[in-house]
């Protein structure tokens, strides 16, 4: 019996005592390897990882901090073409560019062909229709010469019509010509010409057609 407990004894004593084989060898564990963060220019990420390696949070903020004064600057350049192409395809231009073409003091100085002197031109001032103020100037051009054309209107009250105050035109040496001595042609494009008169007989027809009669 207890030859029999030695002999257990001895068989657990060993099994514990390591190998000979295994002194120098550290203990194994199985670890995975750290899948680095995408870079610019890879490919698409099939699968996540939990112990993936995260981006650079510092290099993220000074990318960031270099290309949003671009985009601020690319917003405002497009802010400003847009609402200097609003004032240019304007009703207000149209209008004044071809009263400058028909006026004989402007076509004296600047001759024929009259157009904007740039092929994008640049409408410098204020163009508030709706509270009724305009004040505008662009730069144009004729056979002859160039000048700067400026026209300046406003509306007194909310229902009323627009009033000329200005329209002149700037010479290259500084010379103002004023336009509005032959006239303001944009009376009739604003409503305030003189009315035609109606006859007696016409204006009694023009009731009887405007009005339906109540049967008898």
């Amino acid at each position: 019996m207890l030859s029999r407990i030695t002999q257990r004894m001895a068989l657990k004593r060993a099994l514990a005592r390591p190998s000979p084989c295994a002194k120098g060898r550290a203990p194994q564990t199985q670890r995975r390897s750290l899948t680095s963060a995408p870079r610019p220019g890879d490919g698409p990420l099939m699968e996540r990882r939990a112990d993936r390696e995260l981006p650079d949070v510092q290099t993220s903020r000074f990318r960031w901090s270099r290309t949003f004064p671009i985009f601020f600057g690319i917003v405002a350049a497009t802010s400003i073409a847009i609402f200097n192409y609003q004032k240019l395809s304007s009703p207000v231009v149209e209008s004044t560019l071809y009263a400058l073409r028909t006026n004989a003091r402007a076509r004296e100085y600047l001759g024929d062909e009259i157009y904007f002197k740039a092929q994008i031109p640049w409408i410098s001032g204020e163009m508030n229709q709706l509270h009724g103020r305009i004040d505008i100037k662009f730069n144009v051009k004729g056979t002859k010469r160039t000048g700067v054309m400026r026209f300046a209107s406003f509306r007194p009250t909310p229902r009323g019509m627009f009033e000329t105050t200005e329209w002149s035109l700037e010479t290259e040496d500084g010379k103002v010509i004023d336009l509005l001595e032959e006239g303001d042609p944009f009376r009739a494009i604003n409503g305030r010409g003189a009315e035609p008169e109606l006859d007696l007989d016409d204006a009694e027809d023009a009731k009887v057609r405007g009005f339906r009669q109540m049967p008898k």
